[in-house]
């Protein structure tokens, strides 16, 4: 039961009950309430002398109003006496302040039965916190019956802590008469429902109407409700009036819409006041925001600042320190504090704490360590964990549990996973499924999986039909698209395969592009590609160039052109070098041409 004391408690409770006339009423009429209540008290008492019942009922409410008990009291029992219901249910209010609950208890009950809402629902009250509930139930329907606002409300608490569907419709009603707590308490049950049926179309309506009613508590000063509606508002977009409501939250002493709402200042540039509304939620307990402060103090090079702020979120519960401390640690190279840290995330459950921790035990060469930590992640539901297990099988030649491993990954959506299943699939044969994985790995951005089915479409590509003149008809394929999408993405073999596509359509300028930049990043077919190029458009000198750098990289066919270069020229020791070069780098039928070039240059050499 609340404490009653004062006059926003009795009124809050509803308990206290200043009759307008000889019906009950909730609160006190404030916007009727005469300015000079000397001359009120005044002109009531007179009246009550005179035996006046009702004015010995107000009298007495006016007197306990203002905590005048000892004075309320007589004029309180004798219009009680005289069969005033409003007048018992006050004192009962004043004998449950002076601690006499039960005798408190006896006038509600007089109130009550006469037909008192406001009793009833204080009756009801004094049993739940007797833990009496059958009777506290009875009493807070007949409340909530009679239109008693915080009688449905006390009533649809007790049903939903008993798990009562029932509770709904009396939260509801509660609600819908202006109860802010009711509809903030409704708005999360539906949020719950929503989350339940959020792929029908049932769960868009239940959504829009836990923004209705999240909105009408906010409206009221409920600063949670405020809370979620912005929430709400920010995940669809709508940030200023998500703002608004975080600012209107945080103001009221919501930490974690000043939480919130810095991170919205810093999404939008704002640093500097988002920095100022983290600390207001940090010195409040929030650890989330204690962590934003020393994610932002770390970027600043701010270390034994952003290490003040960790250790504070963590103090505030938030495992998110410990692992954040870990971070900190790791990048300055102090690996000892650094696997402390991440134990202690990772003991509490932090998953990714786990995984880094494996990491580090890895990298210490601690295989044996590392292993149970990663599978600890990974059934946390770590998408790095597994792609991790994977990389740890595979490294022992166990490839059917590396696959398995990549295979959860990759339906996480990882990437890397996916192209590694899409690499297995290929090599048992499988490539329907190859093909599948390869495309979820291409479009995550990975530019080996765009090569590669790239290659699986070209490989399955028809050949070019011909033009009724003889000509080819050059048509732009799904391989090549993907073919150029992994060669802008600096995937050095796609680009030569897109540099020979060019070529194959006669685009000597986009065939040389692609090759000079493959070459560039150390490709030796795109050197000697390039060089067969220049040298068809008569460049020979600049295309001897990049076939020396093709042949240093150990490409056969560019040490034989280079043998017949030089032939030509009449330099044939030097002819001879690249021969030899030539026949031990292969493969064989270039070593077999570059053989029979050397002795031909030998004998000439030797003649």
């Amino acid at each position: 039961m609340d404490v009653m004391g004062d006059k926003a408690t009795l009124f809050e409770t509803g308990r206290f009950v200043q009759p307008s006339s000889r019906e009950d009423t909730d609160t006190p009429d404030e916007a009727g309430e005469i300015a000079d209540e000397a001359a009120e008290e005044l002109r009531q008492r007179l009246a009550a002398e005179a035996g006046d019942v009702e004015a010995m009922s107000v009298l007495g409410a006016m007197l306990l109003r203002r905590g005048d008990l000892d004075g309320a009291e007589p004029h309180l029992r004798a219009a009680t006496a005289a069969g005033d219901r409003a007048a018992a249910n006050n004192l009962g209010v004043l004998l449950h302040q002076r601690g006499y609950a039960d005798e408190a208890a006896g006038w509600w009950r007089i109130a009550a039965v006469a037909g008192s809402a406001a009793a009833a629902h204080a009756l009801g009250r004094h049993h739940r916190e007797r833990g009496d509930e059958p009777a506290a139930e009875y009493w807070l329907r007949q409340a909530a019956e009679q239109g008693h606002t915080l009688g449905a409300y006390a009533l649809a608490d007790l049903l939903e802590h008993r798990g009562d569907a029932g509770a709904e419709k009396w939260m509801r009603v509660a609600a819908e008469r202006g109860h802010r707590e009711a509809a903030y308490r409704l708005a999360r049950a539906l949020d719950r429902k929503a989350a339940r049926e959020a792929d029908g179309d049932n769960g868009v309506q239940v959504l829009d109407e836990v923004e209705q009613w999240y909105r009408q508590a906010a409206a009221r000063g409920h600063r949670r409700a405020a809370l979620h509606l912005g929430t709400i508002l920010e995940k669809r977009g709508e940030l200023k009036e998500a703002g608004r409501w975080y600012l209107t939250s945080a103001k009221d002493g919501e930490a974690r819409a000043a939480c919130a709402l810095g991170f919205l200042l810093r999404d939008a540039g704002d640093t500097e006041n988002a920095a100022v509304w983290w600390l207001r939620a940090a010195q409040d307990g929030d650890g989330n925001a204690a962590n934003a402060l020393g994610a932002l103090h770390a970027e600043r090079g701010e270390t034994q600042t952003a290490e003040r702020w960790y250790r504070a979120a963590m103090d505030a519960g938030d495992v998110n320190g410990a692992y954040n401390l870990g971070l900190l640690c790791a990048e300055q190279g102090r690996t000892a504090p650094a696997e402390q840290w991440y134990r202690r995330a990772a003991y509490a459950g932090h998953r990714e704490a786990a995984n880094a921790l494996a990491i580090l035990l890895l990298r210490a060469g601690d295989e044996k360590g590392a292993e149970p930590w990663f599978s600890k992640a990974a059934e946390a539901g770590s998408v790095d964990a597994a792609f991790n297990l994977g990389i740890l099988h595979a490294g022992r030649g166990e490839e059917q549990a590396a696959l398995r491993w990549y295979e959860r990954a990759a339906a996480a959506g990882h990437t890397e996973a996916a192209l590694q299943v899409g690499m297995a699939r290929l090599r048992d044969g499988d490539e329907q499924e190859a093909e599948r994985h390869l495309r979820c790995a291409a479009g995550g951005g990975s530019a080996e999986a765009a090569y590669r089915l790239a290659t699986v479409l070209d490989a399955r590509r028809p050949p070019e039909p011909a033009h009724e003149l003889g000509e080819p008809v050059h048509r732009r394929s799904e391989c090549e698209e993907w073919y150029e999408r992994a060669a802008s993405q600096g995937h050095r073999r796609a680009q030569v395969r897109v540099g020979m596509l060019a070529a194959a359509r006669g685009d000597v300028a986009e065939a040389a592009r692609w090759y000079r930049e493959a070459a560039e990043a150390g490709s030796r077919n795109g050197a000697f590609n390039l060089g067969l190029l220049l040298a068809r458009e008569g460049s020979e000198p600049e295309a001897a160039v990049w076939w020396t750098r093709a042949a240093d990289a150990g490409h056969g066919r560019a040490a034989l052109r280079l043998a017949l270069v030089y032939a030509r020229r009449g330099e044939l020791a030097e002819g001879q070098r690249w021969a030899d070069r030539a026949v031990a780098l292969g493969p064989a039928s270039v070593a077999e041409r570059a053989a029979r070039l050397r002795d031909a240059l030998r004998q000439e050499l030797s003649a």
